[in-house]
């Protein structure tokens, strides 16, 4: 576990930006939870090409469909070096819960200073980093973490066949109650994994599979990142599209109208 600094400055920010027109986490009904997430959204800390992303990625939607509280100990698995959620919600949870980043090990010193560098640049002195065997992941201590998401992950675990490995590794650390949110890349209808494998799209009916063998249930699906323009037939795969915009000039502007990828947002529960 690696605990990050924190410049006085922006701590005394993040503490007033999150408590000033708030109700006590205690007693805070949807409607508070909803508000201090949006003035999170809306926090000056985070970095313009993530707000721009927002159109695309629904922050609030979709961490309110999956039930995030500001007590609770969130972990999220492998936020990125943009860091585009973890900038949401470690401030949401600083003064009552607990943002965990699941990082995976890396054979390189650098790179996983880089990644402790970039957790200090978003300015969170509270959150902690995990990191984990990509091969074997743990995920920490068993029943201790409230929420566990992850955001456009699942795809790259699938891709090497280590999914069972991941969902287990989730339901071990989650309490009983506690919830998975999943967001991924949506393969078109009738596909199998075989044929879209490369592609970085997923049938969602594999995920779901592959979370209830874990023990998982399914309690509720949402078309929140629903993008329908997105036919997921495209060169590169899921790459062609923005952000990554593989093609590089080529049919840009086709790719831009087309927007971010069509994605499924699922929420499982660990049975109590």
């Amino acid at each position: 576990m690696i605990r990050n600094s924190f410049s006085r400055y922006f701590h005394v920010l993040i503490l007033a930006l999150l408590t000033v027109g708030s109700a006590p986490v205690s007693a805070a009904p949807n409607a508070s939870v909803k508000n201090q997430l949006q003035a999170d959204i809306n926090g000056s800390w985070r970095a313009p090409e993530n707000r721009a992303r927002d159109k695309y990625r629904h922050p609030l939607q979709t961490l309110m469909f999956f039930g995030v509280k500001p007590d609770s100990t969130v972990i999220e698995l492998i936020p990125g070096n943009k860091l585009w959620y973890a900038e949401i919600l470690a401030p949401f949870l600083h003064d009552h819960g607990h943002y965990i980043a699941a990082n995976q090990k890396s054979n390189s010193e650098d790179t996983g200073q880089k990644d402790r560098m970039a957790m200090e640049r978003a300015q969170f002195d509270k959150a902690e980093i995990r990191e984990f065997d990509f091969n074997a992941p743990d995920f920490g201590p068993p029943d201790s973490a409230d929420f566990f998401l992850t955001f456009r992950n699942v795809h790259n675990f699938a891709m090497n066949h280590k999914e069972d490995a991941l969902f287990a590794a989730i339901y071990k650390v989650l309490k009983p109650g506690g919830v998975l949110g999943v967001v991924d890349h949506r393969a078109a209808d009738g596909k199998t994994l075989d044929e879209v494998l490369k592609s970085g799209y997923l049938p969602q009916p594999f995920v779901v599979a592959a979370a209830e063998k874990a023990g998982f249930k399914l309690v509720a699906t949402s078309d929140v990142n629903r993008n329908h323009k997105d036919n997921t037939d495209h060169p590169k795969g899921v790459w062609t599209l923005p952000p990554t915009l593989r093609e590089g000039d080529k049919d840009r502007e086709k790719y831009l109208t087309i927007g971010e990828s069509d994605r499924f947002t699922l929420k499982f529960v660990k049975p109590k």
